[in-house]
């Protein structure tokens, strides 16, 4: 049984349809990145799930109920949407103190957090002196505090330095080695590529894809073989004949052509059936940002008329 279930979920203001009958699933164990353009409808579905906007029609699910279902919310699932919305002017702890007897948490939890998230040596300073790394890694502690089985995280990433974003990979990657359900969204695709390995991916409020990292870059129209012979010509006009697209390969490689339109084993066969050696056959799939590009294509909320050009 999935652990989040989205069904039907449906939202408008006004005459905006900002979530269109999004259904999909997010399973424990693995890290599940939520990606889409700027405006697809990200953060209003995790506010959906979590209750905190009414849905028009659909619903969802956590460990099979709804959230108003769950007797004790902060023990089964740890949210974070917003990493500015505590008072400035209350220090770290005395934040997470205050969470934590509002859910019948022991204090000592409290400790356990910050030291997880790196915050032990800024536990007594007020969050307003906090940088934006240091808000989000404390809103990741008050997220951990009821030891949740689920844990929804919306730009986990905004704001941190590099160490914070590879820690905040490894991190997620840790809880999800853990048996946890990790749910979260980033706009940066070159980490989510390394942190996640399921996706979920919207556009306008509708699902485009439920994914894994590796199927989406695989399967992209940017995948191609990197094949080196020393019979190219024959190789190509084979390769061509088949319906495959050639270019030359890298610069001073006169070995080596690009192959897209056909996979590695294909190229393979191929070659063993004309005879032809082969001195590498190599697969290269697309970057993930490649291949969201080109998944997202039609569903980008401002496009400019001339992708690509830099006015002058």
């Amino acid at each position: 049984m999935p652990v989040i279930k989205s069904d039907g979920l449906t939202k408008a203001f006004g005459s905006k349809t900002v979530v269109d009958s999004l259904s999909f699933e997010v399973a424990s164990g693995v890290v599940t990145g939520f990606l889409g353009p700027n405006g697809a409808g990200k953060s209003t579905t995790m506010r959906l799930i979590m209750g905190l906007d009414l849905p028009n029609s659909g619903g969802a699910l956590l460990n099979g109920k709804r959230i108003n279902e769950i007797a004790s919310p902060m023990r089964e699932v740890g949210v974070l949407l917003d990493a500015g919305y505590v008072h400035p002017t209350r220090t770290a702890r005395n934040h997470l103190w205050a969470l934590a007897a509002s859910n019948s948490i022991p204090k000592s939890r409290v400790e356990e957090v910050l030291s997880m998230v790196g915050l032990t040596e800024v536990a007594g300073k007020r969050v307003g002196n906090f940088s934006l790394g240091m808000k989000q890694r404390l809103g990741i502690a008050a997220t951990l505090l009821g030891d949740p089985s689920i844990v929804i995280l919306d730009e986990p990433a905004n704001g941190l330095d590099p160490e914070g974003v590879h820690w905040i990979r490894n991190f997620l990657s840790y809880l999800a080695d853990q048996g946890r359900t990790v749910f979260v969204s980033s706009h940066l695709l070159s980490e989510m590529a390394l942190m996640a390995s399921a996706l979920v991916i919207i556009g306008n409020g509708r699902l485009i894809a439920e994914t894994s990292v590796e199927e989406l870059t695989s399967n992209s129209a940017g995948a191609s073989v990197f094949v080196r012979s020393p019979n190219l010509t024959e190789l190509t006009a084979a390769l061509v004949s088949s319906g495959a697209r050639v270019s030359d390969g890298e610069a001073g490689d006169r070995e080596g052509i690009v192959v897209t339109g056909l996979e590695a084993t294909e190229v393979g066969r191929l070659a063993f059936e004309k005879n032809i050696e082969l001195h590498e056959l190599s697969p290269r799939t697309s970057t993930l940002e490649e291949a969201f590009l080109e998944l997202t294509a039609g569903f980008q909320e401002y496009q400019t008329e001339h992708q690509g050009e830099v006015a002058s």
